[in-house]
């Protein structure tokens, strides 16, 4: 028959059996899915996340920021003259425009003096129309000023008519001889009036005596009008 072998009692030191020791698994399980979520962190930061900058890129970034604070600033100090030049135009705008109301005014009232005074102005002597209303010469050295007044009777003055004036100067020459000059035509156009003021070059030495005036149609070449001015001496 078989016997039953005894298991053997053995002391230790301590009095008890040690078993051997190993990690839990709920530790390991937990710092595997630390180590887990904080690469998975890190490769989304760096795969998905802002770019980290250098020491250089936040330099160059702070710089960029405070020169579009400046910019900023000179921008809105340009704004704030530009507004106050908007200011001053608009203001010297509104007294220019109470000027110019006022020059109209007195426009309008001068226009209707103009037009009692040409009413009142004597009919050419020859009865034409247009007619030479007023003319006046002086001589300035080797210069002709003149001033001439055209008018059209008033039942005419709707129509414009286009003409020139022409200037024949008679008188004497230095050496005593007496002789004709004619000037440069002067064209113009009128409806009721017109007044011509210009100048003319005589020759060195000429003394005019008289200015015979003749308007002359444009159109037909023909002479409108006729007039002879003394001048003084």
């Amino acid at each position: 028959m078989f016997r039953s072998k005894q298991t053997v009692f053995r002391p230790t030191a301590y009095g008890s059996v040690r078993r051997p020791w190993h990690i839990p698994r709920w530790l390991v399980l937990m710092l595997t899915g630390v180590v887990l979520g904080g690469g998975g962190v890190l490769f989304l930061q760096k795969s998905y996340g802002p770019t980290r900058l250098t020491v250089d890129q936040s330099e160059q970034l702070h710089y960029d920021l405070n020169s579009t604070t400046l910019d900023k600033q000179r921008l809105q100090s340009q704004l704030t003259q530009s507004n106050r030049d908007l200011h001053t135009a608009r203001a010297q705008l509104a007294k220019d425009s109470t000027q110019l109301k006022q020059a109209a005014s007195e426009a309008a009232k001068l226009n209707k003096d103009i037009s009692l005074f040409i009413e009142a102005i004597p009919g050419d002597p020859r009865g034409t129309s247009p007619g030479i209303r007023a003319a006046n010469f002086t001589v300035d050295n080797a210069t002709l000023d003149y001033q001439v007044l055209i008018m059209q009777d008033k039942d005419k003055a709707t129509t414009t008519f286009q003409g020139s004036m022409e200037l024949l100067a008679e008188g004497l020459y230095a050496n005593g001889k007496w002789g004709n000059i004619s000037l440069a035509p002067v064209d113009f156009t009128v409806q009721r009036y017109t007044h011509l003021v210009g100048n003319a070059d005589l020759p060195v030495g000429f003394r005019p005596r008289q200015i015979a005036i003749r308007v002359v149609n444009t159109a037909t070449k023909k002479i409108s009008a006729t007039r002879t001015v003394r001048i003084g001496r």
